[in-house]
């Protein structure tokens, strides 16, 4: 059994590192690296390329953890499958074929949550559009459906996953947190090299 969690954290790992939305931005002459926050995930890429432009970052980054789960899924169950997804979301963080320089993983997260509680994925994604329509904003649309989808999860799913969900989170969290330490440690970086230039 153990080799199957390390299979599907491995598949999820590299599928993770596959840099969809730094190809994207490629694609259309933008490193997403050397641009706004130098996040190379689809959110960057929404802003630098515009919606239509920024969609296949999106779609893809989700659906490599929506593959990973379905794969961890054949390999050996849902706890595997959670494994692959985290292992995605880890992977996109810190891809092995990208300097190790990834994303946030939001997208990841919201790919695997399809491939973990796809019903309660979907209310998710109905909950996502109609914040959006109201609010005329992506963002609060995107928000409100990823912090609402563990507590759509309790009426299909037990709670030991739901709270599985939460350490899927977690990983969101600090993953945003390290973002702002290295925004932090750039701009000291940047403040000191003004101050003796």
């Amino acid at each position: 059994m153990f080799t199957e969690y390390v299979a599907g954290a491995v598949v999820g790992y590299l599928l993770g590192s596959i840099p969809v939305s730094l190809l994207v931005g490629r694609a259309h002459g933008i490193d997403l690296r050397e641009v706004g926050d130098g996040n190379p995930g689809a959110w960057n890429a929404l802003d630098h390329l515009g919606p239509r432009r920024a969609a296949p970052a999106f779609l893809g980054d989700a659906a490599k953890a929506l593959a990973a789960g379905f794969a961890g899924l054949a390999i050996g169950g849902y706890w595997v499958a959670f494994a692959a997804v985290a292992g995605a979301m880890v992977g996109h963080a810190f891809p092995v074929f990208a300097s190790f320089r990834g994303g946030k993983a939001v997208m990841c997260f919201v790919g695997g949550a399809f491939a973990l509680s796809p019903f309660a994925a979907l209310l998710a994604l109905v909950l996502c559009g109609a914040v959006t329509a109201g609010a005329r904003s992506f963002g609060w649309g995107a928000r409100a459906g990823v912090f609402a989808y563990p507590a759509l999860q309790l009426p299909f799913d037990p709670v030991d996953r739901v709270a599985g969900t939460g350490a899927l989170m977690c990983i969101i969290g600090a993953l945003f947190a390290l973002a702002r330490l290295r925004r932090s440690g750039r701009a000291t970086s940047s403040s000191a090299a003004g101050s003796t230039g």
